[in-house]
């Protein structure tokens, strides 16, 4: 009967040693994808000024599009938690598909160069956004699923771990990638 008592007890013990060690670690994984989005956004931001100073140089009476970007970026940058930065990323994103419709005015900005590779970077920054907002995701949804199965949820109550928001972005109309592409059509 003491063997069956301690062997109880033990099983008790490592099964709450195991789940609040698959807590914590589900808890590194979310602020390491966290992060991945974090350095993404920046390289996206960072690329920003550079297509809103080209743009400037060929449609510079554009100067409200323009200056609603830059708003926009600044407002993204500012943004704390998934939930704002979802809303702040969705701003952003169509303030970039105004810039780039306003490529489609200008053919001479179409065929500079350097704006080709902007637009090139940025569409590469924007899957890879994608893969990490995914990915996160991911990771959240396993995370917080832990936190509210039992008999983990208890485990995760006496840890204090609290579920964490996903990452998304509100409006339909805000979910679609920007368009970056604009290879020109020939017969």
């Amino acid at each position: 009967m003491l063997i069956a008592l301690v062997a109880i007890v033990v099983g008790v013990v490592l099964y709450l040693m195991f789940a609040y060690n698959g807590l914590v670690r589900l808890k590194v994984q979310c602020d390491n994808a966290w992060s991945d989005i974090d350095v993404q956004l920046k390289r996206r931001y960072d690329l920003i000024p550079n297509i809103v100073e080209t743009v400037k140089g060929y449609a510079a009476h554009e100067k409200t599009t323009l200056e609603g970007v830059i708003a926009a970026r600044n407002s993204a940058m500012t943004a704390q938690g998934p939930a704002a930065k979802g809303e702040a990323e969705g701003l952003l994103t169509g303030a970039l598909r105004q810039v780039f419709a306003l490529a489609e005015a200008y053919p001479q900005l179409r065929a500079v160069e350097s704006f080709t590779q902007l637009q090139q970077t940025l569409n590469q920054i924007e899957d890879t956004l994608q893969n990490a907002r995914r990915y996160y995701n991911a990771v959240v949804r396993d995370f917080n699923t832990m936190i509210e199965q039992f008999p983990s949820n208890i485990v995760a109550g006496m840890g204090n771990f609290k579920e964490r928001e996903f990452f998304q972005i509100s409006a339909p109309a805000e979910r679609e990638v920007p368009k970056v592409s604009f290879g020109t059509t020939g017969a």
